[in-house]
């Protein structure tokens, strides 16, 4: 999938783009579904700490707004040899260069009539601070992304903001899942629904939201990762304190799984 010069310089303008067309089948589409389906029923990874629940307190036995799975291809490695990990480099090797790889980062799932937003935040915003990154997400739905079910919207031009103030959802430390304390700038974000199959890009700092879902629809989202070598930041050092705060259940199992 070739990009054009529009869409290259809307990207390097505004921080995001959205491709409507698929960048796999229906056939792929439909295996990724039964796949994601079963890590998600299996709690894959929940012991280790990679499935939790983004945006709640992540209880055992309670019912989960937000569950996530970091690196699934660890649960399924069968994930790793889809078609459609060939495009989505392609695509991306047209806007960060030709050395970039792409790799399943994480799992998100919104469940039918009761899936949790994600709050408005950045993605370096959960990263280590000493470092210096040129990355970006790409988020892939698994069926019709839609406002009413949790497609995601973008504030054009964030990227070059620095790393803003977060917190814990709420406030609440038990949470993994971090919030912008300033979203003054949402009322002009842009809603990016797409088709089964279809991307959005973004990069590390671009400000991001997903709506509840209302749908009666789970709505399946798979993240690919791609970057440039990180490298260490020069200057002021600087600290992400609402990561330094939490006290989540999930750091909980993954230490203990640690030994």
């Amino acid at each position: 999938m070739t990009l054009t010069t529009d869409q290259i310089r809307f990207f390097h303008l505004n921080g995001f783009l959205s491709i409507p067309t698929p960048i796999t089948d229906e056939t792929e589409l439909a295996w990724m579904r039964e796949v994601y389906d079963r890590i998600f029923a299996q709690k894959a990874g929940r012991e280790s700490g990679d499935q939790f629940d983004l945006g709640g307190t992540d209880e055992d036995g309670k019912t989960e707004a937000l569950p996530q799975i970091l690196n699934p291809a660890k649960y399924a490695p069968e994930l790793r040899d889809g078609k459609y990990l060939g495009v989505a480099t392609e695509i991306v090797r047209q806007l960060l260069g030709p050395e970039v790889s792409v790799g399943v980062a994480h799992a998100i799932f919104k469940p039918a009539g009761h899936g949790a937003p994600t709050p408005w935040h950045q993605d370096e915003a959960y990263w280590d601070p000493q470092w210096q990154y040129k990355n970006v997400s790409i988020w892939m739905p698994l069926q019709e992304a839609t406002i009413e079910n949790g497609c995601l919207w973008f504030m054009p031009g964030s990227h070059e903001w620095d790393v803003q103030p977060h917190q814990p959802i709420g406030g609440d430390v038990r949470i993994h899942g971090l919030e912008m304390l300033d979203t003054a700038f949402a009322k002009d974000a842009i809603a990016c629904p797409l088709p089964a199959g279809g991307i959005t890009i973004h990069r590390n700092r671009t400000a991001h939201y997903a709506g509840a879902n209302t749908s009666a629809i789970p709505r399946r989202a798979l993240i690919l990762g791609a970057g440039l070598p990180n490298k260490p930041r020069q200057g002021a050092a600087r600290s992400f304190p609402w990561n330094e705060i939490k006290e989540t259940p999930r750091e909980a199992r993954a230490k203990a799984a640690r030994g």
